[in-house]
């Protein structure tokens, strides 16, 4: 999948609250560092996963699934952290369950071509087998083209 700069700039200039599905409460997990980065940097993320349902994660409650979190949160993205055979339910859930939904971001590793198909034809952006973090740092200048931090690297103590 390609996807221009402005395309991913836009997404993530214009998003403003996040379902994380798949989230984890474990600090070494992807989904974790993700969803704290996202919302360090300022969007509101809401943590969808019944194994951690009731609790709080970056002062939001997690949820079980898309369909239990209340409208007037206003997910306008969901960031999947699943395999590719869940996405199909995943995209239904969303697109039925989230009035203000506008994109759909598959993280690496994940695609799903009928899925992809389907929200796109309901007006839904969708971007597969990227990272919003990777993509954020590099498009908003905390990486270089190489994926290393912009700061002073030094060997000294």
């Amino acid at each position: 999948m390609s996807y221009s700069d402005d395309h991913l700039r836009h997404v993530l200039t214009t998003t403003k609250v996040v379902a994380c599905v798949g989230v984890s409460m474990n600090p070494v997990r992807p989904s974790y560092y993700v969803a704290r980065y996202l919302s360090l940097k300022g969007f509101k993320v809401i943590g969808v996963n019944p194994g951690h349902a009731g609790k709080m994660l970056f002062g939001q409650t997690i949820y079980t699934s898309l369909s239990d979190i209340p409208n007037e949160a206003a997910v306008d993205m969901v960031d999947i952290f699943r395999r590719p055979d869940a996405v199909p339910a995943i995209v239904d859930e969303a697109l039925h369950g989230l009035p203000s939904l506008k994109t759909i971001w598959m993280q690496i590793g994940v695609t799903h071509a009928e899925a992809t198909a389907k929200a796109e034809a309901a007006g839904v952006t969708v971007i597969q087998d990227r990272c919003p973090k990777i993509e954020y740092q590099r498009l908003f200048g905390e990486l270089r083209m190489g994926g290393f931090n912009t700061g002073v690297i030094s060997s000294k103590l």
